[in-house]
């Protein structure tokens, strides 16, 4: 059975420090700080429209840094969610964090409220990208953190970003290396946005910084995506979800409202390249097989796998094996 969630959102609620890419209400296009009945409401309508399924949806705030909001509000929402889980209707709760702002006497009240997952901003692991973005935590946080949320039995989620300025795509490899080390659930990947009025938009308007764009920043997140896979751990969101707002405000940076999908033909291309080197093919009429469900995946958006493919001199037909994995490529000879 497939897994949601509730989404809540509660922006900038929280946060001590304005990082160099935050913009919360164009990110969630929300501005509006939900009450006690807000999540109530949200929770009864997702009830009538999931029915029995919400036994696999998690009640979910997120936006902000939820465990560093004032202490009565944070109770004042988890008071309103903490029933639908205690009654075992729903799944449990679902927030997003900083890691400075995780300690045992805020993880015994999420434990005792029905918290089952916190993710934290981790966003790099190197100090001296943190501290250029202006996130006021350092990678000792994070692993502190995580520790501690794996100790009182939560499931833990990271979050980082690519392109931040002062990182390089090295220093992201390095980033997720250290992430899987922790031993997380989930991942999400967020690939830089520039947004117009943070300190980023100023720096990239006066030169200097200049983030990767989309294309640049495919090859690197395929990779990404890849390596977490290849080690169990869940890729539960990879580029900014789609907003009005978040088109309007964006300036510079990676996305696409499908950056996944260009992600996963990108490792099915590469897949494919392998292959051919191996087999020693460079042109010619190739039988390519995928599974079923991967067709789409394998040839990309407006078929842009297939047109590279064409452009170095092969025509490609496509046919299925209900054996292979998703990201599985194999000739037919």
């Amino acid at each position: 059975m497939s897994h949601s969630n509730i989404a809540i959102f509660v922006p900038h609620n929280g946060c001590p420090h304005q990082c160099s890419f935050c913009s919360q209400k164009d990110i969630t296009g929300q501005g509006y700080q939900p009450d006690h009945e807000d999540v109530i409401k949200a929770v009864e309508t997702a009830r009538k429209s999931l029915k029995e399924q919400t036994k696999n949806a998690e009640i979910a705030f997120f936006g902000g840094s939820f465990t560093a909001i004032d202490r009565k509000y944070m109770n004042e929402l988890l008071s309103a969610a903490s029933p639908y889980v205690k009654s075992g209707e729903f799944a449990g709760i679902r927030l997003s964090t900083r890691p400075d702002a995780i300690d045992d006497e805020v993880l015994k009240i999420l434990k005792n409220s029905g918290v089952t997952s916190i993710e934290l901003g981790a966003q790099s692991m190197d100090d001296d990208v943190l501290l250029m973005n202006e996130r006021g935590h350092t990678a000792a946080d994070v692993v502190t953190a995580s520790e501690l949320i794996k100790e009182y039995g939560f499931s833990l989620g990271l979050q980082m970003m690519t392109g931040l300025y002062g990182s390089s795509f090295e220093k992201d490899r390095e980033t997720a290396e250290k992430l899987a080390g922790l031993g997380p659930d989930t991942v999400r990947i967020y690939p830089t946005v520039v947004m117009k009025g943070t300190k980023l938009y100023e720096l990239y308007v006066s030169g200097k910084y200049l983030p990767p764009d989309t294309m640049q920043s495919v090859p690197l997140c395929a990779g990404l995506l890849r390596f977490f896979e290849d080690r169990d751990i869940n890729v539960i969101r990879l580029g900014l979800h789609d907003s009005p707002s978040l088109r309007e405000s964006m300036a510079a940076g990676a996305f696409h409202p499908s950056f996944r999908e260009l992600c996963e033909s990108r490792i099915m291309l590469e897949n494919l390249l392998d292959v051919l080197r191996e087999k020693k093919i460079d042109k010619g009429n190739v039988t390519v097989v995928v599974n079923p469900k991967s067709i789409s995946r394998f040839k990309g958006q407006k078929k842009a796998n297939i047109k590279e493919l064409e452009s170095r001199g092969m025509k490609i037909d496509v046919v299925t094996d209900d054996l292979l994995g998703k990201y599985e490529v194999r000739i037919r000879e």
